[in-house]
């Protein structure tokens, strides 16, 4: 059967769009509450009011909210169960500039948009007429509007289902994923309540072509991982007049980016699929003040993706570069020292710099045996007078806050880098068909493709990793539980800011894949989503998907 709901995934969308639920502001519970109007509308939920949850995020300063739904089938085995999911915040809209009110009106920002000098590409799926612009149009309310589509169809049809089907709407996705976080408790505890079995969770996340000429659709299983590793750079301060007597930490920040920044020696790979090579998302200085000393320390961190690394491995080769970086900066500071002795008349003598790294296991390990538990409780006491003061804080701040904290019982105060993750973690999610569960979505999946082929305008790819961070990575483990202690141990905030919730994930612990919106311009003024695809096709796969996994016996 093919479903014709264009028009109402259509309506849907627009309707969420219009409601500016940016990351960390008011309009994330307002989605929130919107949508759980629409569930509480159909009679399925006015029966079945337990079966609909508006829950409010775990240990987070902001009120906002998930919502999860469930319709349970009315045939066959009643405990496999799928698990539908998309986020409903949105990213910022400063890059509309003078058309910033507008971002979240997808009538209106079209006709503005036409007046602007936009380059070809847009300004032809402008006048196509096939796309719906407006923030979180693609990324990614559509999909969302798509799901609600689906289980308000299946909680009209539950004979159709053997098993059951659940939704989640969930928050904070673009920032530290307290939604899905959150969402994994409710999870766990129907799991328990009505003795579910996790076959699957889909995902309808955005997608959009590699390049200009790409014509291809995608659906991919799995999702790529991400870790955030931070380098707090100590250095050896000085007067500028006095530039070689002292080491300047944003000369090896300098370095560490030089190495890292886009290197394709550090991409990953698996299953014949490349991540994006790492790249810096931050590097400063700490100095607070202009003054003519250099800076005593400062400090970078890098996106890098995986697909088959793990934590451990991860800040095994980051410590390699900082020991790199470390070892070129003094050759240079040495040969360009040695230079200015020549042209200076001065006598050259080696520069003291010697290479210091650590992860930050190893450095508070040296702590430790130093000072003993003096050192771990005044850090931990320290941690959580530092959260209580300030909840509100950045995670990666308070991570940089807590290795500041730790340098200071450090005695020896030579140059140093320590190496840390300071974000959330998104586990890497392979797709390899080593269990039942993997094979069954592979097929079904694919199956599914293969059956709305006939449909599509365009090629539709499979692919094996998602190439972006999202919520997926929160519904399976990834690495294995002694690789994921490396993660403990490195980051700084674990136990009181953030926790990677392993025993949540293990609880649910699906293979997953991304059925999702398709568009273009995903985080940019320009964001239109491909409405044929997105509002008709994708639905349709969806619910041949979940036919193949949940589909009762004729």
């Amino acid at each position: 059967m093919y479903l014709h709901c264009f028009e109402d995934v259509k309506r849907l969308t627009a309707e969420l769009v219009q409601i500016p639920s940016i990351v960390k502001t008011s309009g994330e519970a307002a989605c929130a509450r919107k949508i759980h109007a629409f569930y509480q509308s159909l009679p399925y939920f006015q029966k079945h009011p337990q079966h609909l949850v508006l829950q409010r995020t775990i240990d987070d300063e902001l009120e906002r909210y998930n919502v999860i739904a469930m319709v349970k089938g009315a045939k066959g085995d009643a405990r496999r169960t799928v698990i539908l999911m998309g986020h409903i915040d949105t990213v910022g809209v400063d890059d509309f500039g003078s058309l910033k009110e507008y971002a979240f009106d997808p009538e209106k920002l079209p006709e503005l948009l036409r007046q602007m000098e936009l380059d070809d590409a847009v300004r032809r799926d402008l006048e196509s007429g096939e796309y719906m612009l407006g923030r979180g149009a693609l990324d990614m309310k559509s999909g969302v509007a798509g799901q609600m589509w689906l289980m308000r169809y299946f909680s009209e049809h539950p004979e159709e289902l053997s098993g059951n089907l659940i939704a989640i709407a969930e928050c904070d996705e673009e920032d530290n994923s307290r939604g899905i976080i959150s969402a994994l408790r409710v999870l766990r505890q129907w799991k328990e309540e009505h003795g579910l079995e996790y076959a699957a969770a889909i995902n309808a996340d955005y997608s959009t072509p590699y390049h200009e000429l790409d014509e291809n659709r995608y659906v991919y299983f799995g999702t790529i991982g991400k870790l955030l590793p931070t380098f707090y750079v100590v250095g050896k301060e000085t007067h500028v007049g006095q530039a070689f007597g002292g080491l300047n930490p944003n000369l090896l920040v300098a370095e560490l980016t030089r190495l890292i920044e886009l290197n394709p020696e550090l991409c990953d790979e698996a299953q014949g699929e490349v991540t994006v090579p790492p790249t810096s998302l931050k590097q400063a200085d700490l100095k607070d003040t202009y003054t003519v000393q250099t800076p005593i320390a400062a400090y970078a961190y890098y996106n890098v993706f995986t697909h088959s690394m793990s934590p451990r491995e991860i800040m095994d080769k980051m410590k390699e570069k900082a020991a790199e970086a470390f070892d070129n900066v003094i050759r240079y500071l040495n040969q360009a020292y040695q230079e200015f002795c020549r042209r200076s008349g001065h006598i050259y003598t080696q520069l003291p710099w010697k290479r210091r790294v650590y992860t930050w296991e190893e450095f508070c390990r040296e702590l430790e045996q130093l000072h003993g538990d003096k050192f771990t409780q005044h850090l931990r006491e320290y941690s959580q007078r530092l959260q209580a003061s300030n909840p509100a804080l950045d995670l990666r701040e308070f991570n940089l806050r807590l290795v500041e904290e730790a340098w200071q019982w450090a005695p020896d105060k030579s140059p140093a880098i320590i190496v840390f993750n300071s974000s959330t973690f998104f586990a890497r999610i392979e797709m390899t068909g080593k269990t039942e569960a993997e094979r069954r979505l592979l097929d079904s999946v694919r199956e599914a493709v293969a059956e709305l082929e006939q449909h599509s305008d365009r090629p539709l790819v499979t692919k094996m990793f998602y190439p972006y961070i999202s919520d997926s990575s929160f519904m399976a483990l990834g690495d294995e539980r002694e690789e994921l202690e490396a993660l403990e141990k490195n980051t700084p905030a674990w136990g009181v800011k953030y926790t990677h919730p392993i025993e949540d994930i293990a609880a649910v612990n699906v293979p997953v894949v991304n059925i999702g919106t398709f568009g273009k311009d995903g985080h940019k003024f320009t964001e239109r989503v491909h409405m044929r695809h997105t509002f008709e096709l994708i639905p349709n796969i969806t619910y041949r998907t979940i036919k193949k996994l949940l589909g009762a016996p004729s």
